[in-house]
């Protein structure tokens, strides 16, 4: 079964203790629905750095990453199932999956 990696863009901070408790029900409720299926549980990411050949840049471009999880599932329309109810798409972010391709060496 492939691992897929969630990629989170947006969606709001919390901001006081109602809205912080609120965001970590609704996160422990999703976790708890589908625990089993992480393999890397994640986090939020701070502020990113975007590098190129030009140099080096103090912002996360156009759509900045906000954190990831690392979840298996038997497809990708599986895991998009998956990430279709995460918290951050309710709080009017968005979730990018991609599959992880294993390399063979």
């Amino acid at each position: 079964m492939p691992d897929f990696m969630f990629i989170y863009h947006g969606g709001g901070k919390p901001e006081g203790a109602a809205e912080i408790d609120r965001a970590m029900k609704a996160w422990g409720q999703w976790m708890g629905t589908h625990g089993p299926s992480f393999t890397d549980p994640g986090n939020p990411v701070g502020m990113s750095k975007t590098v190129t050949l030009s140099g080096v840049e103090d912002h996360g471009g156009a759509n900045p990453t906000t954190g990831y999880t690392i979840v298996k599932a038997d497809s990708i329309e599986a895991a998009c199932e998956i990430a279709r109810s995460n918290p951050i798409v309710m709080d009017g972010g968005s979730v990018e999956v991609a599959e992880i391709l294993p390399i063979e060496m």
